[in-house]
């Protein structure tokens, strides 16, 4: 079996910076009439279609694309501005049935749908690197190690709402898609030598097939360093000081860690400041911060000191799941030996298939099938219960096994 690390990694010529496009930069397509001669090109160009897509994340409110970026044999290279076109629903439907090449498809996946474009089928080259098991899977390690060119990553994280975007950051959008169906072509080799290629194909299916995520029940609770908050009325405060700042950063369109960072409001629900005052002397809400933006900080937090205790939110969130497998030795020993076992075995077979653990089979989904494994512990039964947790044919036929085996580890003697 071919080893893509090794490979990587032995002495090769030295990698050729790519610096231009090879037919230039092409115009910001930002109107109607110009979107249809685009539609009209990429209709009738061939073979896969290169995608990327550039946000404003830490700039702007939410993940929206500000720029489109594509390329099609037949069709050349095209850049759409979704703010003059926010309605691309016309060119996803002349790809119908086209196999989109995007790498890190699920990050851009749900800004395009947003402009009314979702692929049938796709090629995730980023997958596809984990899959073959290189060790560095970003896009421009991956151009580097299998097509020998390297790419200027400068611009990755610049602010994409900037109008008019400069040529530098156009000519870096356009050289992000130049090589991607390449480099596609490339990684499907490399699959099909290592026997992984119908394995990849399952995960991109299920990609294209997955429906958009539901929304979190209190996102809130995914503030950074909540885990230092314990008593319910300091975490009220994080709750309606977190639903304060998301609704500033909707109504000014800004990133919500440009009104507020998630320190200042841990700090604040661990201070439960009395006044304004108290409140600018924490970190967060220095001098900068005006008097009025203190006062309505201040407001939500008297309003949370005012209310009853049966209004403050609970510690944590209600989960069915398993709990930590820290405390499993001390709940269920019995569990803890399981999941030890197939920890172990899960991780023995990744690394004889040179692919990432969490790649073979979840750790969710490990964890669950050891917490509450079927009552005869069958390849039969465990098999539908990886398939139930959302496992693909694959990854069953793979691990099943070595899990079945598992769940039959008894805990040590005490």
């Amino acid at each position: 079996m071919t080893d893509a690390r090794e490979t990587a990694t032995e002495a090769a010529p030295a990698p050729v910076p790519l610096l231009d496009p090879r037919e230039g930069i092409p115009p910001v397509t930002a109107s109607p009439e110009a979107l249809a001669d685009i539609v009209a090109a990429f209709a009738t160009g061939t073979g896969p279609v290169a995608v990327d897509a550039e946000r404003a994340s830490g700039y702007r409110y939410g993940q929206r694309a500000y720029l489109v970026q594509l390329r099609r044999a037949g069709a050349g290279t095209a850049l759409i501005d979704p703010v003059g076109c926010p309605d691309l629903s016309s060119l996803g439907a002349a790809l119908n049935g086209t196999e989109w090449v995007l790498h890190a498809a699920t990050q851009d996946l749900p800004c395009l749908e947003e402009t009314g474009m979702r692929p049938a089928r796709l090629f995730d080259t980023e997958l596809a690197g984990r899959l073959a098991g290189f060790a560095r899977v970003g896009l421009g390690a991956m151009v580097e190690s299998v097509l020998g060119y390297t790419l200027e990553k400068g611009h990755s994280a610049v602010d994409w709402s900037t109008r008019p975007l400069p040529e530098p950051w156009l000519r870096y959008a356009t050289l992000d898609v130049e090589l991607l169906v390449d480099l596609r072509d490339a990684l499907e080799e490399e699959l099909a030598a290592q026997g992984k290629l119908d394995w990849a194909l399952q995960e991109f299916a299920a990609i294209a097939a997955a429906p958009a995520p539901p929304p979190r029940v209190d996102p809130w609770r995914r503030t950074s360093g909540m885990h230092k908050v314990r008593r319910r009325r300091q975490i009220g405060v994080v709750r309606d000081l977190w639903l304060l700042r998301d609704r500033i950063a909707r109504e000014r369109d800004v990133s919500p860690g440009r009104v507020l960072t998630d320190a200042a409001i841990v700090a604040a629900a661990l201070e439960l400041p009395p006044n304004s005052h108290a409140l600018a002397a924490l970190p967060g809400f220095g001098h900068r911060m005006g008097r009025r933006q203190l006062d309505q900080w201040q407001a939500a937090i008297d309003h949370v000191r005012a209310l009853p205790e049966r209004e403050l939110p609970q510690p944590g969130p209600a989960y069915t799941g398993p709990p930590p497998p820290r405390a499993w030795a001390d709940k269920d020993p019995a569990a803890a030996a399981r999941l030890s076992a197939a920890r172990a075995a899960v991780s023995a077979l990744a690394e004889e298939l040179n692919l990432p653990q969490e790649n073979l089979i979840t750790p969710d989904t490990v964890r669950r099938l050891c917490w509450d494994p079927p009552s005869e512990a069958s390849a039969a039964s465990v098999a539908q219960i990886l398939s139930g947790l959302g496992a693909r044919a694959w990854q069953v036929e793979q691990v099943t096994p070595l899990l079945t085996a598992a769940l039959a580890v008894q805990a040590p003697a005490t």
